[in-house]
């Protein structure tokens, strides 16, 4: 896509595209924000335009922002983009499973902002501390990881899921062997796969689980009984963002403790 000029006033139906804006430092060409976004602070603010999914389409409207951003992940998420395309307004849908994906986005925005070197700047920083992880992990053995999207009606992230890159530039391995961005387990699965370490996510689509130790279920997994179990932020790994790499940090240190001890 191209647009007459470079784009100044924004508004993203996904608040990973404002983190991305602002670590360019574009943080001022935000124009709205969605009720779930509270990142970075300076936006909010910023007029609340509904949610990810149901954006007020008149308040947008209103609002004369020169591009629209939305992340896909399911069908309905292109939804508000036709609505606002009725009314004259550029829209853009992305989709991000992995971290090249995230950083192709990173540089288009750049593009469309006319600001490739702050684009630039961002990735090379975010690809910078992802390869301090890989050499960290280099040559380390790779725990198999289960990590549970929600709970109870256990889904687990696919290798089709942004938290499968993480997983793997975390040094190491899905469980899960499934291509789906989710996957639905049964016990007799998750008997089956017995990972190395078992990760929950905490946030708005697991709100409140349950610690798998006090699970029946789950007790007699390996990873609940040697105590390979974390709990993480859902927005820190399940949203595709510059916040992953965060994510990756946290789990690498997880999961191969001895390879930083330096820097506890």
């Amino acid at each position: 896509m191209r647009l007459p000029a470079p784009s100044r006033r924004i508004v993203a139906l996904y608040g990973a595209f404002n983190e991305i804006l602002d670590g360019m430092g574009l943080a001022a060409r935000i124009a709205a924000r969605t009720q779930a976004d509270v990142l970075p602070a300076s936006i909010l603010d910023r007029p609340v335009i509904g949610t990810h999914m149901r954006p007020n389409v008149e308040m947008i409207v209103a609002l004369k922002p020169d591009l629209v951003l939305q992340m896909g992940g399911r069908a309905e998420a292109q939804a508000p983009l036709r609505d606002l395309e009725r009314f004259g307004l550029t829209t853009a849908f992305f989709e991000v499973r992995d971290f090249d994906q995230l950083f192709s986005v990173i540089g288009r925005l750049g593009l469309l902002c006319a600001e490739p070197q702050a684009a630039a700047q961002l990735t090379q920083a975010l690809q910078g501390r992802l390869a301090a992880v890989g050499r960290r992990v280099a040559g380390a053995g790779a725990p198999r990881v289960l990590f549970e999207v929600r709970w109870p009606n256990l889904l687990a992230a696919g290798q089709g899921s942004m938290v499968d890159a993480v997983i793997r530039a975390a040094g190491g391995i899905n469980a899960v062997a499934l291509e789906d961005k989710l996957a639905r387990l049964s016990e007799e699965e998750v008997f089956r796969l017995d990972p190395d370490a078992y990760v929950l996510q905490r946030g708005v689509m697991n709100a409140e689980p349950l610690p798998p130790d006090q699970r029946p279920h789950l007790a007699v997994l390996r990873a609940v009984r040697q105590g390979r179990v974390l709990v993480v932020d859902e927005q820190v790994f399940s949203r595709p963002g510059p916040r992953n790499v965060e994510a990756v940090e946290q789990l690498a240190r997880f999961l191969h403790p001895e390879r930083f001890q330096d820097t506890q």
